[in-house]
């Protein structure tokens, strides 16, 4: 049976702030409704689901994230998931200049958890806090910028 991946659904506290931050990085939105009604409810599991969404796409086309900003009923705060826990871990994208990315990111005051990391020499990686607590990773190949590759200095 052939499977292929819709979307990552993402609850958010700030629906419009979420787009903007994820926009500002290259996703564009396909869409946005509010969804409500007892189709809604048995598809999610709630009684009395009410929701606004949002659909972003990736600018290569194959990657999706629907976010969701409750109406009803109420969301409910969490702590932001560590890197360790069990469940949804985070959202990973490629990027092309990962300073670029990172200013983007800055410019919506979501910082990288530590710092950003050279793995061997073929990708710099970060995660970060994006809007709602959300774990995003940035990662840049190497390989596919040469004048990016790490001298012997390094």
């Amino acid at each position: 049976m052939p499977i292929t991946l819709e979307n990552v659904g993402i609850a958010v506290r700030d629906l419009e702030a979420t787009i903007a931050f994820f926009t500002d990085l290259g996703l564009t939105v396909l869409g946005r409704d509010e969804v409500s009604g007892e189709w809604a409810d048995t598809a999610v599991g709630l009684d009395g689901n009410h929701a606004k969404i949002a659909v972003l796409q990736t600018p290569d086309g194959h990657g999706q994230l629907e976010l969701f900003e409750y109406i009803h009923p109420d969301a409910i705060e969490t702590e932001p998931t560590l890197p360790n826990e069990i469940g949804m871990h985070r959202v990973a994208f490629s990027v092309d200049d990962i300073d670029e990315s990172l200013a983007i990111a800055a410019r919506h005051g979501c910082h990288p958890l530590r710092g950003v990391a050279n793995y061997q020499g073929v990708y710099k990686l970060t995660y970060l806090r994006g809007p709602s607590g959300i774990l995003v990773m940035l990662a840049q190949d190497l390989t596919k910028n040469p004048e990016d590759q790490p001298t012997g200095d390094s």
